[in-house]
């Protein structure tokens, strides 16, 4: 059963979260309306997958990430919230995010970004993808050319499409692979380039032209 956690400090809506999630078979291990709490509880709690207001009372979301990047550096994070703001959304995801998702989503459509996310994809409300490749594109094209690590042909394949944002399980039927191979593909790719989730795969793919 994936672990969840959720942060957002209107109690109602945080409520109403959890109980959506435990009713579509997730186990709510934590829940909590302030960011400093949320990375001391996520800690000890260790959730797979954290559901994060990006506007807390005392410290931002992106601060949260940033402490969640600390403790539990494997740790999705999806971003629930009502700011669909250019600057928001890329500042969280810059930090780390997993994903962003508006909190106009229909239920059906958060439940499957929140399983979405617990298998690794990346996951963006219709309209905010393209918003966040475009700028990641941007820095591309100012960061220093640096020697990438060396990646299989099968690694390069898969990684490629990972940054046109495709699911594993689209991946998998693609390239005619089980799902736990594509997740193996990435693990290693994660590993030879040092990088923590898909968001920054797909960051690192653009940069190099992989895309």
């Amino acid at each position: 059963m994936v672990r969840v956690m959720v942060v957002d400090d209107h109690p109602m809506w945080r409520e109403g979260v959890s109980r959506d999630l435990a009713a579509a078979g997730y186990e709510v291990v934590a829940t909590t309306g302030e960011g400093r709490q949320a990375v001391r509880i996520a800690a000890a709690a260790r959730p797979d997958v954290v559901i994060l207001d990006l506007q807390l009372p005392d410290v931002s979301g992106v601060e949260v990430i940033n402490g969640l990047r600390t403790e539990l550096p494997a740790v999705r994070i999806l971003m629930l919230s009502a700011s669909g703001e250019q600057q928001d959304v890329l500042d969280a995801m810059k930090a780390g995010a997993n994903g962003y998702l508006l909190k106009s989503a229909a239920l059906s459509d958060f439940v499957d970004a929140v399983e979405r996310t617990a298998a690794g994809d990346t996951v963006f409300t219709p309209g905010l993808a393209g918003l966040v490749l475009g700028e990641f594109r941007r820095l591309s094209q100012e960061k220093p050319e640096e020697t990438a690590p060396k990646l299989t042909e099968r690694e390069t394949e898969v990684l490629r499409l990972v940054a046109k944002g495709l699911s594993y399980r689209q991946i998998a039927e693609r390239l005619v692979l089980s799902h736990r191979t594509v997740q193996n593909h990435v693990q290693n790719t994660l590993g030879k380039l040092q990088l923590h989730n898909r968001v920054e795969l797909t960051r690192y793919a653009i940069e190099q032209g992989i895309d």
